[in-house]
């Protein structure tokens, strides 16, 4: 690695001639002559492409969800960091999809469909070197958390919706019985040696209350674990990373709660649609598994939840790259755990993929040449998805087939109109939204 530049003298440059040994080796040259044969790479075995079914019914009422992060960190010691966090939740129907031109579609029309059918979260997190009076990083960002998810003192437009599902999945209060109790998670203040023991709780509906180990404050977000990759004066880019992704999980989940409780009939005609995987990784999954209990008690209870999330990048999505062009049209293909561990992850575990983290079965669908995807449908089963799939499995799977052609977007490959229209509101891209953040967090640290 060269020497970087500091203060008085310029960055090491390298060699422009470092390079004449390696292509002269005859295996470097064989291995280069491999890289540009694209006959090398294999269909994989074990693909059985199904036709997609076509008794469904499309669904009229939609709603999607998306967020964006940007991070800002100072090149020049001591190298502070803040990172900015935006989420949306957007409702469409079908009649408003149908105005929309699906390659130019009019920006009167978009702001038309946007003006009070779009609902905004935005926060921000200190990561590192960033002074919050009487407050070490730790703790600054945890009562952040839990402040955005409720909403204080931000300018969003939810009134603390999200705080209200986030209750709603943690206690269980779509079932019969609630839990009396939240799932038992570390103490951000007596497991701070990261003993990894789970003995703080609160009872039921309660947003905030008292270890019942160290009697010191707790927030109900403190379940989500993040503190536990913490340290007193720093916090990885993660943490706001998982902050995103706890975000888009209660936006989209937002409108499942209030249909439940108020007007339960909606949801049987609503498509739920996320950007990204069904899917909260590491500590965040204590989420996981009521979510999938919920769609479960649904299913038995005769309301199909009907939500996807659509991945648009990852391995995943590579290996639909690989697949696709040989697939035949309208058809789908349902990999089990064995395909996926061997020829997506490549890897030697014996574990079901996802056992813990997904709520979310994936699934390869195409509908012609230019509109392949990879979206997760919920089955509401733990692993048992992946281990022996089967369509029966797969929560509202021919309703949303029978929507999916009715929001296809020709301005990008693989496109939906719902998820398109939801980026253009979260989305914090790199210019110039980086460069308005970055001058913003330095005049307001001037």
């Amino acid at each position: 690695m060269p020497y970087q530049r500091g203060n008085r003298l310029p960055a090491e440059r390298a060699s422009k001639i470092g390079h004449l040994e390696v292509i002269q080796s005859p295996l470097v040259k064989k291995l280069c002559e491999s890289f540009n044969n694209p006959d090398i790479v294999q269909i994989p075995d074990g693909i059985t492409w199904q036709v997609l079914p076509k008794d469904g019914n499309p669904l009229n009422i939609i709603f999607s969800a998306d967020g964006s992060i940007q991070t800002i960190e100072d090149n020049k010691p001591p190298f502070k960091a803040i990172s900015f966090i935006k989420a949306a939740l957007l409702k469409m129907d079908q009649h408003a999809l149908g105005k929309l031109d699906k390659e130019n579609p009019h920006p009167f029309t978009i702001r038309d469909i946007m003006k009070e059918s779009a609902l905004f979260h935005a926060t921000s997190f200190p990561l590192r070197h960033v002074v919050i009076p009487d407050k070490t990083i730790y703790h600054a960002v945890r009562e952040i958390l839990f402040e955005s998810v409720k909403d204080i003192g931000f300018n969003n437009s939810l009134d603390g919706a999200m705080m209200e599902t986030l209750k709603w999945i943690a206690f269980e209060k779509w079932n019969d019985e609630p839990k009396k109790e939240i799932e038992k998670f570390g103490c951000p203040h007596c497991d701070m040696d990261r003993s990894g023991k789970s003995h703080a709780t609160l009872p039921f509906n309660q947003e905030s209350g008292n270890c019942p180990n160290c009697s010191n404050e707790i927030f109900i977000t403190d379940m989500f674990g993040l503190h536990q990759n913490m340290a007193e004066d720093f916090a990885p880019n993660q943490v706001a990373f998982d902050y995103m992704s706890v975000a888009e999980t209660l936006l989209i989940f937002t409108p499942v709660r209030y249909f439940w409780e108020n007007r339960r009939e909606v949801l049987k005609n609503t498509l739920l649609i996320k950007d990204g995987p069904l899917s909260l990784r590491a500590t965040l999954a204590k989420l996981s598994a009521p979510i999938r209990r919920f769609f479960s008690y649904a299913k038995e209870k005769d309301f199909n939840i009907h939500m996807f999330g659509q991945e648009k990048s990852g391995v995943f999505f590579e290996h639909l790259q690989l697949i696709g062009e040989s697939a035949p049209d309208n058809s789908f293909f349902y990999p089990n755990n064995t395909y996926i561990r061997n020829e997506i992850q490549h890897s030697n575990s014996g574990g079901i993929y996802g056992l813990d983290t997904n709520y979310g079965a994936k699934i390869f669908i195409k509908i012609n040449d230019y509109n392949k995807f990879i979206l997760n449908i919920p089955t509401g089963l733990r692993g048992e998805g992946v281990e022996n799939p089967t369509i029966e499995k797969l929560i509202g799977f021919s309703d949303m087939v029978a929507t999916l052609p009715k929001l296809l977007s020709n301005r990008f490959e693989g496109a939906l109109v719902p998820i398109e229209l939801v980026n253009g509101i979260a989305s914090l891209s790199t210019y110039p939204s980086a460069k308005v953040l970055d001058l913003f967090s330095k005049s307001v640290s001037d």
